[in-house]
């Protein structure tokens, strides 16, 4: 007689989890792809765990430390008013995004065409750009005071003032770009007896822009702080002028609420940029992810 095996058949609880390892892989991919929509919600929501955590269980006072459910109390009762409404933040947000985005535009412009102006003629750049340095090296809470004198209380003021902080960091990024574009196109072109604003059209800028954009996202993360400064020495309205009031009054969660709402502003000034540069910049953009996937 042959023995019989004695060895029991695998249940199905014992098997492993199939089921699950597939989700785990989706999510761990995802999150690889997508950490803003993932990775970044939660540590938000841990910041403000651990910041609700503090102000309960140490019992900070208000002034020091509001707790955030206070902050949000304010932020809800600031933006219920209209926004005509002068009592409310969307009237003095809407000034302050105003100063900010007319500010970039400016300085963009003109940081992008004096760029690639000295980046064009190495007896320019060399000529022009010590003085361009000095000027950047000046603190620019010293000279908003000057512009508020020249120029009024108005949006003027506060819109050169966003503007020379933006013009700066597009400025180098177009000079950059101008010496990135390669030599043979240039040469092929000449040779082609293509005008210079062809050349500057047809292959430096093109070749250009994703430096430019890269400056162009450092420059819209400082347009808001531009805005912020220019309200600060003096304004009839603003978020900036609202954080002065509120800090002399000492009402500290609607001081953070204008905070919270000032990052808001600049995360989407700074993702317009961004989408602007998904959309004309695209060929940059499939190259990286290109070296992503390839690592």
């Amino acid at each position: 007689m042959t023995a019989v095996d004695s060895t029991p058949f695998p249940s199905a609880r014992s098997a492993p989890p199939t089921r699950r390892r597939p989700v785990i892989a989706n999510w761990a991919r995802l999150m690889r792809r997508r950490p803003e929509w993932t990775i970044t919600p939660a540590l938000v929501v841990l910041m403000i765990a651990a910041w609700a955590f503090v102000t309960h269980v140490f019992n900070v006072p208000e002034f020091v430390l509001p707790r955030p459910e206070a902050v949000w109390s304010a932020l809800v009762e600031g933006l219920s008013h209209g926004p005509t409404d002068a009592g409310g933040y969307w009237y003095h947000a809407g000034i302050t995004i105003y100063e900010s985005l007319a500010g970039l535009v400016l300085g963009s412009v003109f940081g992008g065409l004096i760029g690639f102006g000295l980046g064009s003629s190495q007896l320019l750049e060399r000529t022009f750009y010590p003085f361009i340095i000095a000027f950047q090296a000046l603190p620019k809470v010293a000279l908003a005071p000057l512009l508020v004198i020249w120029f009024g209380l108005g949006f003027d003021g506060k819109i050169y003032i966003t503007a020379i902080i933006t013009f700066f960091p597009v400025l180098v990024s177009a000079i950059a770009g101008s010496h990135a574009v390669d030599p043979e196109r240039l040469d092929l072109a000449r040779s082609c007896n293509a005008r210079p604003s062809q050349i500057l059209r047809k292959i430096v800028i093109p070749s250009a822009l994703p430096f430019l954009f890269a400056g162009l996202n450092v420059a819209s993360a400082l347009a808001v702080l531009g805005a912020i400064v220019g309200e600060f020495v003096g304004a009839r309205a603003g978020l900036g002028m609202l954080l002065i009031q509120y800090d002399q009054a000492m009402q500290i969660a609607p001081l953070f609420a204008i905070l919270v709402l000032l990052g808001v502003i600049g995360f989407a000034i700074n993702y317009a940029v961004r989408v602007a540069e998904r959309k004309y910049c695209f060929w940059a953009q499939r190259g990286r992810h290109a070296m992503a996937a390839s690592h």
